[in-house]
């Protein structure tokens, strides 16, 4: 038994607890130290960045390397979604979630569409935004749920109003499809409708293939049929 539990010892003790790395962009000093002390108090999040503007964040955050990234849209000079939109193609494996005022569809698929993973109104309680940030971490796309509601209506308007395909997507591909704008993970859509893992795979290649899209914030994004909307500075 002393011999199990010695064991048991040794392996914890070479389990390093996994740290989410985070950055933070925020041109609001306030909110940038209240969201920076709420990082570096928590347990299992780690924060490597605090930057005012998106010119400091572009310099900084390839080297940083974080995780997760929370972006603010309105920031003088760049605004959050071009930073993201220059950002993601050179950042594949870090996640974007935009925290902003901003409840518009012009801006929440702009955002999307230009690479975030997910969507948050800065009015978002903490442990909310804590789940978030494991949330998108673990391959999500958490949005706050007015946001859910608008990306869930414009589903219903397109689907009112174009009836037809036009990507030629199958009733599955479009049921996965709209539960990825939900913000499911692939083992929920599994789950939801009662498909294997890999069954959920295939149509998600199968649909970023008839959208021509390489991402789910794209495919969301384009499949609402939104139209592409100037950002404002």
């Amino acid at each position: 038994m002393k011999t199990d539990d010695n064991l048991s010892k040794r392996v914890r003790a070479k389990i390093k607890p996994v740290n989410i790395t985070v950055s933070i962009v925020e041109d609001d000093a306030s909110l940038r130290g209240i969201l920076s002390d709420w990082i570096r108090g928590a347990q299992g999040f780690q924060c490597v960045g605090v930057h005012e503007n998106a010119e400091a964040a572009m310099a900084a955050l390839p080297q940083e390397k974080p995780s997760v990234v929370l972006m603010d849209i309105n920031m003088p000079g760049m605004n959050g979604i071009e930073c993201v939109r220059q950002l993601k193609p050179q950042m594949a494996d870090t996640q974007f979630m935009m925290l902003t005022v901003y409840e518009d569809s012009d801006h929440i698929f702009k955002a999307l569409s230009f690479g975030a993973s997910g969507y948050l109104l800065k009015r978002t309680p903490r442990a909310e935004l804590f789940s978030a940030i494991k949330d998108v971490h673990a391959g999500g796309s958490p949005m706050s749920s007015s946001i859910a509601r608008k990306i869930v209506q414009s589903f219903q308007r397109f689907n009112a109003t174009s009836p037809a395909e036009p990507e030629n997507l199958s009733p599955r591909e479009r049921e996965v499809l709209e539960l990825l704008a939900r913000g499911y993970l692939y083992k929920e859509i599994s789950e939801a409708l009662h498909i294997s893992g890999p069954t959920v795979n295939t149509h998600i290649r199968r649909i970023y293939e008839k959208l021509h899209v390489r991402s789910r914030s794209q495919a969301i994004a384009k499949f609402t049929h939104i139209p592409n909307a100037t950002v404002p500075e």
